[in-house]
């Protein structure tokens, strides 16, 4: 049994300030020395870099409906062991998910799943007593769930806090508010939110932001209501393999264009002996050597085309590593980068790798955003065809000139279907950012195939 202290920060809906509460609650817990591990219910990759930053370490996705509940329990077993309390930031409004008539996919889901109790962030700009029947309808729709506290954003002054707090006594506690701060907030440009770097999150953030909460939040009752979660039954996990155990190498692209990974698939190949090395498409002149596998994930490849299409040497190292049998796997801006060029909004067109046939032309409105469900329809560096996998798609680019047919059968949960997996033998690359939970057969491929090509080369 595992008895980790734990919070899940759920919201009314987007927007409203979860990921400022958690990470404001992250910075004021470690300034008491407590130990923060922090996770990320759904399929975002950009909350998952502040909390990153706030906390020192890897924020791990949960998501119900990508994942299931056994590997859920079992990422959130893995991190939190150890851990003197772990935060769970929620998706989207409490109850939202997959489905407007079920709780799959939702912060509700994996709070239940967890035990944990909740604490639900309002907006109270403008608001007083209707707090109260907010807190109401939140507390008893789901009589299986515990809400245990809320949380105010954007509070108007120490008196609006007062008042807020009056007109929820003895439905749900308001345990903190948190005012604007223009100098602390975090910006925002056409795909969401930036993701964290040291000058967007910096220690000067961390420190306002954990001073605010000091300030105006009762952090020991937060902690008594993390502190009331119960016992949690270990899930099992994969045994770790060891660093002299490793058996093959896999170039992990990652810098400014090149990021968003769900961390539970890094995981899931280090514990099948993949040593991860991490390289830089936009600043390294060649691969790093003796690698076995190249994994290109999301990011923002749009932003450094230039940059990316100048680095002739890795554009070529690349290429090289893919016509001698290297596998090669791309998602999203990955694709975009092993693809012939990028178009970007004002028209320039940046030569890529051009292992995948193709201009990825970047558009002014989102392309695709949502959950998707795949099968292969062909063998590729995962295995023989029919395998099934969930993924999740956001992009606002288009791939002119690809092939019409493809390695993938995607669904969306309209019910729509479409081609996609483009690339041939060891080269795959596709939109949909795949999580392995999902099906750990694709980890397992990926990493026998590397072996394979690790055992050809001698």
């Amino acid at each position: 049994m595992l008895n980790i202290p734990r919070l899940l920060i759920a919201g009314t809906a987007s927007g409203v300030g979860k990921t400022t509460w958690t990470v404001a609650l992250t910075a004021a817990l470690r300034r008491r020395g407590l130990r923060v591990v922090a996770f990320k219910c759904g399929p975002d990759y950009l909350d998952p870099t502040y909390h990153l930053r706030a906390t020192g370490q890897p924020c791990h996705n949960l998501d119900g409906w990508l994942m299931g509940r056994d590997a859920v329990l079992a990422t959130f077993s893995r991190v939190a062991a150890g851990a003197d309390v772990a935060l769970i930031e929620g998706v989207m409004g409490l109850f939202d998910g997959a489905s407007p008539e079920s709780e799959v996919g939702s912060a509700a889901e994996i709070a239940k799943w967890l035990g944990a109790p909740v604490a639900v962030v309002i907006d109270g700009s403008g608001m007083a007593r209707t707090v109260a029947a907010l807190a109401l309808g939140l507390s008893t729709f789901d009589r299986e769930l515990r809400v245990g506290a809320v949380l105010i954003n954007r509070v108007g002054s120490p008196r609006h806090l007062d008042l807020l707090k009056t007109a929820s006594r003895g439905i749900v506690p308001v345990l903190g508010g948190l005012a604007e701060k223009p100098a602390l907030a975090f910006p925002e440009r056409h795909l969401g939110l930036h993701a964290a770097r040291a000058n967007i999150l910096s220690e000067a953030h961390l420190e306002g932001w954990a001073a605010a909460v000091a300030e105006a939040t009762d952090l020991e009752a937060v902690l008594a209501l993390a502190r009331s979660a119960p016992p949690l039954e270990a899930a099992p996990t994969i045994r770790a393999v060891k660093a002299h155990e490793r058996t093959v190498r896999v170039g992990l692209a990652q810098d400014e264009a090149f990021h968003f990974y769900y961390d539970d698939n890094l995981a899931r190949l280090r514990d099948l002996g993949v040593e991860l090395v991490p390289f830089s498409p936009l600043s390294d002149e060649a691969l790093p050597p003796d690698l076995h596998g190249l994994y290109f994930g999301g990011g923002y490849p749009e932003l450094h085309a230039g940059k990316l299409s100048a680095n002739q040497g890795m554009r070529r190292d690349v290429v090289d590593f893919a016509a001698r049998g290297g596998p090669v796997y791309g998602e999203c801006g990955g694709l975009m980068y092993l693809s012939n060029g990028i178009r970007d909004l004002e028209g320039m067109e940046h030569l890529m790798v051009g292992l995948i046939p193709g201009l990825a032309v970047m558009q002014d409105r989102l392309q695709a955003l949502g959950y998707v469900e795949v099968e292969t329809c062909a063998q590729t560096l995962f295995g023989e065809a029919g395998l099934r996998f969930r993924g999740h798609q956001f992009r606002y680019s288009m791939l002119e000139g690809a092939p019409s047919d493809g390695a993938y059968r995607v669904r969306k949960r309209r019910g729509e279907t479409h081609a996609e997996g483009y690339g041939s033998g060891n080269v795959l690359a596709s939109y949909v950012h795949g999580h392995w939970a999902s099906n750990p057969k694709l980890p397992e491929g990926f990493a026998r195939t590397c072996l394979a090509f690790k055992a050809s080369r001698g």
